[in-house]
């Protein structure tokens, strides 16, 4: 097959793994509006029978009981939408005969990927029911914004890409920006619940889930850091200048470090949430701000 073709098909692939993750989306807003309808409803039993011998009659049918008939639809069209998002990432690499991350586009479908996956596979044995929606219309959001806005045709890197170390730096940038999408959501719903006073398992499992992914996710943007300073070195024989994309890489590293060290720390445990959100903010903009407002020696990248 011809690079052409194989583009065209990542283009599809693309379009077909929107409208699964679109059909997820509204699948989860209705699980959402009948468990919302049968809170707080539960229905009384129906007697049959006389004063001598009353029994209930079978339960009917709740909203309850069809939104989590929905659950496990919505579930496994955001599998299915993430499957073809990988198929998507793997179709333009092979388009472009190099990894698919050369520019904004591509690391935007890329990353799109990478938070799908990610979060099916750390949700797994969790009830984080509440956060999965908001996942997937980050995805969407995300999806869109590199379809509408970034798309770019294959195309050969710059001659500065065409590295290793593109592989190395932004492959670990991608994973560990996937875990930060994940901690974010499951931190903002942890905070809501909690704000809501609605605090139980549900809650507990969102703030264990986003610990954990922030605690595997802080060394590899650290890694992320420090190869892209090695990589600096070999393409401009500095390791640090403080451009733009390096100084934003640093403040979310600082803030990030900031949250693990507040869950730490007794009297900033309550506070610890917030430093995870600011993180997640500023690696948002290291993404889209920096290279779309401020120039720097990142700028000709696009990434």
């Amino acid at each position: 097959m011809q690079a052409d073709e194989m583009a065209l098909w990542s283009d599809r692939l693309v379009l077909a793994s929107l409208a699964a993750l679109s059909a997820c989306l509204v699948t989860y807003a209705v699980a959402a509006a009948l468990a919302a309808r049968s809170a707080g409803r539960a229905p009384a039993p129906i007697l049959v029978g006389g004063p001598e011998a009353l029994t209930a009659s079978p339960a009917p049918v709740t909203s309850d009981d069809r939104a989590n008939a929905l659950r496990p639809a919505g579930t496994w069209l955001m599998a299915s939408g993430a499957v073809l998002l990988v198929a998507a990432v793997v179709a333009r690499g092979l388009a472009a005969s190099r990894v698919p991350w050369g520019n904004m586009y591509e690391f935007g479908l890329t990353a799109s990927a990478a938070v799908a996956v990610t979060f099916l596979v750390v949700r797994r044995g969790r009830r984080v029911d509440a956060v999965a929606p908001w996942v997937v219309a980050l995805v969407l959001v995300l999806l869109g914004v590199s379809v509408t806005s970034l798309y770019t045709p294959v195309d050969d890197l710059v001659p500065v890409l065409d590295s290793t170390w593109l592989v190395v730096h932004v492959a670990a940038a991608i994973v560990a920006g996937a875990l930060f999408t994940v901690g974010a959501l499951a931190t903002l719903a942890q905070m809501v619940l909690s704000r809501g006073g609605r605090e139980g398992r549900g809650s507990s499992e969102l703030g264990d889930l986003a610990h954990t992914v922030h605690l595997v996710a802080f060394p590899i943007w650290t890694f992320a850091v420090i190869a892209g300073a090695v990589w600096a070195e070999n393409a401009w024989g500095r390791y640090w200048g403080w451009d733009p994309k390096e100084t934003w890489a640093f403040i979310t590293w600082v803030l990030y470090a900031a949250h693990l060290h507040a869950l730490a720390t007794g009297g900033w445990r309550r506070r610890a949430g917030w430093l995870a959100v600011a993180g997640f903010a500023a690696f948002l903009f290291n993404f889209f701000g920096v290279n779309i407002w401020i120039p720097g020696l990142h700028s000709y990248a696009g990434v």
